[in-house]
């Protein structure tokens, strides 16, 4: 499974340092929440962990390898990202977009395998899509075509999954169903996952780890339970955070 190295990270957007010195180690089955108010450097964070945004100082590895020296197709079958913007309406079914996820694994682009067909048709059902395979992707709404986002990275079975807010464009009940399947498929084939987020509650509730970007590139690392205290989130956000327990749950909210 991908082992992931952050050592001495520090990335710039001009003059606004969104990171310095941040080192993070995320090994099998462990799952990692990103948060951060907006402009944090999130996203920025995520596209460098695939290459696509060179570090100003330190290294990312994947096992034992910088991921800047990695072909894309070596990279894309061990990791597996949702973009913040989802996917485009493209002009092909949901099914046949559902397959460009088995891309980086198939041996032959003329014809498709029986077990890549059977994985795709299972990330469809995972998010309730398999009645819709032979929908037109440019007919369906914002919140289905974020479904089928999901459903194609699923599909991927990367061993690493990198997710820029995914609940995007849908309602709750999504929302905890699609955190749900992935943490579960992280289970099952002791994957990883980043999630980058603004809902505090969802990283606490499916994040054990978090990493919290704070203003001048600084950043708090460790247990969810640890990190996500009040004073640490209304320092990290700007405003008064308090919180309210249940048993094992707890609730987070702006005051």
């Amino acid at each position: 499974m991908a082992n992931l190295k952050i050592q001495s990270l520090s990335l710039q957007i001009e003059n606004k340092i969104l990171c310095h010195d941040l080192s993070v180690q995320i090994g099998e089955n462990e799952r990692w929440g990103l948060l951060g108010k907006n402009g944090a450097g999130k996203t920025t964070l995520l596209h460098a962990l695939i290459g696509q945004r060179h570090a100003d100082q330190g290294s990312i590895q994947l096992d034992g390898n910088s991921v800047y020296d990695l072909k894309q197709r070596e990279l894309a079958s061990k990791v597996g990202i949702l973009f913040q913007q989802g996917i485009e309406a493209l002009p092909a079914t949901v099914f046949e977009t559902v397959m460009l996820g088995r891309h980086p694994h198939t041996q032959s682009l003329l014809w498709d395998d029986q077990k890549d067909i059977e994985i795709a048709e299972s990330a469809l059902a995972a998010f309730d899509l398999d009645q819709l395979k032979e929908r037109a992707v440019d007919t369906l709404s914002g919140g289905e075509l974020q479904r089928l986002a999901l459903a194609m990275l699923l599909a991927q079975t990367p061993q690493l999954f990198l997710l820029d807010e995914p609940s995007n464009h849908l309602d709750v009940a999504f929302q905890v169903k699609l955190l749900s399947v992935l943490t579960n498929k992280v289970a099952e084939t002791s994957a990883s996952l980043i999630m980058a987020t603004h809902d505090i509650n969802l990283a606490f509730r499916f994040c054990e780890n978090v990493i919290l970007l704070l203003e001048g590139g600084e950043s708090l690392v460790g247990r969810s339970v640890d990190v996500l205290t009040e004073k640490n989130l209304s320092h990290a956000y700007g405003c008064p955070i308090k919180s309210v327990s249940s048993g094992k749950h707890r609730l987070f909210y702006p005051t």
